[in-house]
């Protein structure tokens, strides 16, 4: 029975795109869903056996609305595997316009940030509006005609009737998007070669001068090598937050196993939301 798989939709999105290239050739049973947080609740609650969602981008950083999910909306979910997928964005209009005669862009707020530059020096006379998905902006620019104009896939322009006008229209040549694999938790990722191990924590419990920097010896003390840092506030007042860190390693190396137990001493929660092989094509 072929593989139930979230992700956010509808057909066309690059979600989508990235989820055709990340299966490698095996058959999947597409299950899109309206946004991120509902791609991780099918899988919390059975209804999809993996998600593909969006976690990090090369030129916007990292897409908030998968580290929120994760960290305060979802949980029995785990991170099992990751697949970078380069992203080209085209400008769709429902006909051929000059982009002098373009009111409104629509798409999802990442795409917008991702050609941010394009948009000011090409179309300054236009307002820009965030959709849900790149794929319903197409779709609504399609349906609705006029002098509206999206950012989406050129997949998604042939699925909507949509025309592209320009093509690769991101302001950063190799723009690249990293996704993440969900599982259920507990589900146990195979496959050899270099590993990744994701991880968060919040209110370090000595709040003193270098409290961070005495966490994250932890980690140097043992030569272990974060490969990225970034703060969330925790939703809980001002001035608050939490630490979300990718490390290289599994979860069950000794060095990687010491350091966390000892941040466990020092911070009021640490979570682990995966650890995986960084390698590797197909579904995991």
């Amino acid at each position: 029975m072929a593989t139930r798989i979230a992700f956010l939709g509808p057909a066309g999105t690059f979600s989508d795109d990235a989820l055709r290239a990340a299966v490698n050739g095996q058959a999947y049973e597409p299950l899109p869903q309206p946004t991120v947080y509902d791609a991780l609740r099918a899988v919390a609650e059975g209804q999809a056996e993996r998600a593909l969602v969006p976690f990090d981008n090369s030129i916007e950083g990292t897409v908030r609305a998968t580290l929120d999910a994760l960290a305060f909306d979802v949980r029995g979910v785990a991170i099992v595997g990751e697949h970078d997928h380069p992203v080209h964005h085209a400008l769709i209009a429902a006909r051929r316009l000059e982009l002098g005669q373009i009111e409104v862009v629509l798409s999802h707020p990442q795409p917008l940030a991702q050609c941010a530059r394009f948009l000011r020096s090409e179309l300054p006379q236009a307002s820009v509006r965030a959709a849900a998905s790149t794929a319903e902006a197409v779709r609504e620019v399609v349906e609705a005609g006029g002098s509206r104009a999206a950012l989406g896939t050129a997949a998604a322009a042939e699925i909507y009737g949509g025309v592209i006008l320009r093509e690769n229209v991101e302001d950063e040549p190799g723009n690249v998007t990293r996704f993440v694999w969900i599982a259920p938790e507990g589900t146990r990722p195979a496959g050899g070669g270099p590993w990744r191990t994701t991880f968060f924590f919040s209110e370090l419990g000595a709040d003193h001068p270098g409290a961070l920097v005495d966490a994250l010896t932890e980690f140097s003390s043992r030569a272990i090598n974060l490969t990225r840092i970034e703060s969330r506030p925790l939703r809980r007042g001002l001035g608050r937050y939490l630490f979300f860190i990718d490390a290289e390693g599994r979860v069950d190396d000794p060095p990687l196993a010491a350091a966390l137990e000892a941040l466990r001493g020092k911070a009021e929660e640490v979570r682990v939301l995966g650890s995986y092989p960084i390698t590797g094509s197909g579904i995991p």
